[in-house]
C-alpha cells in the first residue's frame, strides 16, 4: 500500500480505535491495517454520499423555491416562510435572512444532536442562502396549482434529500 495512504489510515481509523491499547512508536501488522484500509474506504464512500444528497438537496430546493414559489409570492412554512415574509416586508436579502433565522436552530441542534450534525446543517443553509443569490432559475409557471404542486414537490424533495445526507436546509426540522 502507498506509504501516504497507509499514514492517513493510521492516523485517521487506527489512532481512533486504540490510542491506550498501543504504544505510539509501534506500527500495526498488515492485518489491522487491511481492516482499517476497508474501514477508511467506508467512510470516504459515506461521506462523499452525504455531500452528493446534500447538494442534491440543495439544488432541488433552491430550484422549488425560484422557479416555482417565488415568483407566484407563494409562502412556504418554517424558517425558510419566515425568511420570505421578512423579505417581503423589509427588502433584506433573502440569503442573509435565510441564514440569519437558522442560526438559533443549528445552535440547538448541536446542543441536542451533535457536532457533526451542525456542521452538516451549517454548511447546507449556507449552500442554499448562496445557491438562492448567485443561480438564477427560470420561472416555470404561473398555473397557482402547478405553482403548489411542483413548489412543494422540489421543496420537498430537497429538504428529504438532505435529510437523507444527515443536514437539514431549514432549522425546522430540528425541532
Amino acid at each position: 500500500m502507498n506509504p501516504f495512504l497507509t499514514q492517513v489510515v493510521i492516523q485517521t481509523v487506527l489512532n481512533n480505535k486504540q490510542k491506550a491499547s498501543r504504544l505510539p512508536d509501534e506500527q500495526p501488522s498488515k492485518f489491522r491495517l487491511a481492516k482499517a484500509y476497508k474501514e477508511f474506504k467506508l467512510l470516504v464512500r459515506r461521506v462523499l454520499k452525504d455531500a452528493i444528497l446534500i447538494g442534491l438537496g440543495i439544488a432541488a430546493a433552491a430550484f422549488g423555491l425560484e422557479s416555482f414559489l417565488l415568483p407566484s409570492k407563494f409562502i412556504d412554512g418554517g424558517a425558510t416562510g419566515i425568511s420570505l415574509l421578512i423579505t417581503e416586508l423589509t427588502q433584506i436579502p433573502l440569503a442573509v435572512l435565510i441564514i440569519g433565522i437558522n442560526i438559533p436552530f443549528v445552535i440547538l441542534g448541536y446542543n441536542v444532536i451533535g457536532k457533526q450534525f451542525a456542521i452538516k446543517t451549517a454548511i447546507a443553509i449556507t449552500g442554499l442562502a448562496i445557491c438562492l443569490a448567485t443561480v438564477h432559475f427560470p420561472e416555470v409557471t404561473h398555473d397557482k396549482l402547478l405553482v403548489a404542486i411542483f413548489g412543494g414537490f422540489f421543496l420537498g424533495s430537497g429538504i428529504g434529500l438532505s435529510v437523507r445526507g444527515g443536514a437539514v436546509i431549514d432549522g425546522t426540522e430540528v425541532l
